[in-house]
This record gives C-alpha cells, structure tokens and sequence, in this order.
C-alpha cells in the first residue's frame, strides 16, 4: 500500500483506542488469509505524490517490491499545498502532462524540477509494472465535506486525473472515492463525521478506516485478473463487489 496518512498505520496512536486517527491500512490485512498473501503497507502521513518519492521513499519501498506483487497506489490527499513554502513545499502541478516548474527548494535547499501529479502517478505505474508487478490506482477517500446534502465525491480533480493515468497506461483504477461517496450519503451528514477522528474533514478513527479497507477491497474484487478469492480471510469474503453499488459517476476528463 503506497500512499499518505489516511492509508498508514499510526502505531504511536493506537493507544488513544477508536477514536484515535487511523488509516485503512491498519485494518486491511483482516481481510485476508496471512498464510497465504501478505499485505505490507509503507503508507506515510504527510505525503505527496512528489515527496513520497523525493524523500526517497518510492525507491526504498520498490527494491522490495517482486514480480507478481499487487501494488494499491492512492496519492493526492497532499498534492494542494503550494509547490514552494518554508514549512512543507510538497504541492504538484495540475493535470497529468509533462509541464514542470523549476524551483529553488526552500524546506530542502536543494534545487527541484516539480512535475504535475499526474506525472508521479505514471512513474509509480511504470516503475511497478517493470518489477513485474501489478499497479492499482486508487482514488482518494472522500473528506467529510458537505453541500446541500451531499456529500464531497473526491478531492479537487484527483479523482479525474488517476482514472485518465490509469486508462493511458492500461493499468486498474478502482474508484475509491465513489465508492465510499456511496456509503456516507447512507448513513447521512451527521453519522458519517462520527466515522472521523474529533469530526475533522480528512483523517478517519477505526470505525472509519474500516469502512475505507472494506470499500478498497470491494473495488478490488471488481478488477479482473486480480483473484483475489483465493486469498480472502472469511472476514473478506464478507464484502460484497462493488459493481453491485449505485456509484456516483466521474464528470469527463478536462484536457
């Protein structure tokens, strides 16, 4: 699992019990059989798809990767920061093509070509697939973010831009977003934000991050050439697909 905060494990706050932030990755191993597929999640809080890999954390996490690996790809909950600050500098272009700007970093002091978020997801896919891997792209898990009654359906084009990598590189894309959407506007404004930690906008405690592991894997039961039936605890047989939900479509790719 290759992604940010709302995918880590927060091993330092699992004493604050269910409230605590935690991300879906935590829970995501239950649903499946560890004698026979082990899931490893290098998820880290604060990320971006530009700094997971400039930190040097990309090139860690691909010497172990191995061919016939699943790798879930979901970056961009970090990629609206300024591409440029004193605190953080981890923003992204826009879009999905091969414009870059040229700065002189002022967390790193080092001088950087940033490229646009699409850009990283693409090298994630391809690094992947010559590893003899399988790359999954995942939409990001909505914000507890609401307007006339419904509920916020991905994180500004995010969504867009992973589905238009995806489908240029052939590759899965499950729609994490949609899926989830589908959920809250369920159960409705006021018991979803019980599903975030003190009711913020982005980081879910353990009830919500088992929504979030439940609603990856009923969008990947969902890929083909997966299988991932073989692998299932009796917890992740439990799940049903989610072709079987009534999922809010994306809007058509901007050029």
């Amino acid at each position: 699992i290759v992604g940010d905060s709302t995918a880590e494990q927060s091993v330092d706050r699992l004493h604050e019990g269910f409230s605590g932030v935690q991300g879906w990755g935590v829970l995501f191993p239950a649903f499946f059989d560890a004698s026979r597929l082990n899931v490893v999640d290098v998820a880290r809080g604060g990320r971006s798809s530009r700094t997971f890999q400039t930190e040097g954390l990309w090139d860690t996490t691909l010497q172990s990767i191995k061919a016939g690996d699943i790798v879930l790809i979901q970056l961009g909950q970090n990629d609206v920061f300024p591409v440029n600050d004193a605190s953080r500098a981890r923003g992204t272009l826009p879009g999905t093509g091969p414009e870059t700007q040229e700065i002189d970093n002022l967390v790193t002091h080092k001088h950087e070509v940033v490229h646009t978020y699409g850009w990283y997801i693409r090298k994630y896919v391809r690094d992947t697939v010559a590893k003899g891997a399988t790359p999954v792209i995942l939409s990001l898990t909505p914000r507890n973010v609401w307007k006339d009654g419904h509920v916020e359906v991905g994180v500004s084009e995010y969504r867009a831009w992973d589905r238009t990598v995806a489908s240029e590189e052939k590759v899965a894309f499950v729609d994490v977003s949609a899926i989830m959407a589908t959920q809250f506007e369920k159960f409705g404004q006021e018991k979803t934000a019980g599903l975030f930690h003190d009711h913020e906008l982005v980081h879910m405690d353990t009830p919500g991050s088992f929504l979030s592991a439940a609603c990856v894997l009923a969008g990947l039961k969902d890929v083909s050439g997966l299988n991932l039936d073989q692998y299932l605890s009796s917890v992740g047989r439990l799940i049903p697909d989610a072709s079987t939900l009534d999922l809010p479509m994306l809007p058509p790719s901007k050029p």
